[in-house]
């Protein structure tokens, strides 16, 4: 059976409305017998934000609630999982955590529902700084409501693990001259860029290696030809022998901080 945490239910889940549950006297801060497991975000592959757009990672988990409450009524608790940085998830949540907008959740018995959802990240709200490019730590939100609509207990939790939220990388490759003549020696710049979450814009990624490559026409592989190291303003720059018609481009394997990158080819005729 599906338990619903769609409309105005799912406004349960959102930021706003949990911060100022929480925010509850301290006497209402009480275990509320409720487990969260099975927690996977993104499908356990790191989030990697740019300077707009709005990411929607995946989340799925399990809820578990203590005896005496249902999953067939979901207006009596509410639990989720989110992300944070911070001592504790209190204080993480405090500071501003990664939150759901909404999710839905299938009965599997009396007191046992799996669900699902997707986080919301906005880099123009949600991510004010670059050093938010790090391991984010899984939180729990959990509430107990009574009978009259009141907050019976609530708590934050820690869940194992954690996410990796990395910042967009992009890379562009221009190869001349073009046409060149077979033998001769061509040029291949470009630049290293990355998200900035404080300009929101991308800015220059410097004293990374990237891999020069090359893929022949007619073929659809690229090959590793050499590898550069981005400049103090993420320009890259070398030189190759032209041998056949072919793409050039920049390919960057990512990092602890950063997301891949590869530039579209740019083929030069060779004569």
């Amino acid at each position: 059976m599906k338990t619903g945490r769609t409309g105005a239910v799912a406004a349960i889940a959102g930021a706003a409305v949990v911060l100022s549950t929480f925010t509850a006297p301290a006497a209402q801060a009480a275990d509320t017998g409720i487990s969260v497991s099975r927690i996977v975000i993104n499908g356990g592959k790191s989030v990697i934000v740019g300077t707009s757009d709005e990411k929607a990672p995946s989340v799925t988990f399990r809820i578990t609630l203590p005896a005496g409450y249902s999953t067939a009524d979901p207006l009596a608790y509410d639990a989720h999982p989110f992300l944070y940085h911070g001592t504790t998830a209190a204080k993480g949540a405090d500071a501003g955590g990664l939150y759901m907008a909404g999710y839905t959740c299938y009965e599997t018995s009396t007191r046992i529902a799996d669900c699902e959802g997707e986080l919301t990240i906005d880099p123009r709200y949600d991510l004010d700084s670059n050093s938010d490019a790090t391991t984010w730590k899984i939180g729990v939100a959990a509430k107990l409501w009574k009978a009259d609509g009141q907050l019976k207990a609530g708590e934050y939790t820690t869940a194992p693990g954690g996410v990796k939220v990395k910042r967009w990388a992009k890379a562009t490759a221009d190869a001349s001259p073009e046409p060149v003549t077979k033998g001769r020696t061509i040029t291949v710049t470009g630049r290293l860029t990355r998200a900035d979450w404080v300009k929101h814009t991308y800015t220059g990624y410097a004293g990374k290696p990237v891999s020069l490559q090359f893929r022949k026409a007619g073929s659809s592989v690229y090959s590793t030809v050499k590898t550069a190291t981005s400049s103090s303003t993420g320009s890259l720059k070398t030189t190759v022998k032209a041998t056949v018609d072919g793409y050039w481009r920049w390919s960057f394997g990512g990092s602890s901080t950063s997301g891949t990158a590869a530039a579209a080819g740019d083929f030069v005729d060779v004569r």
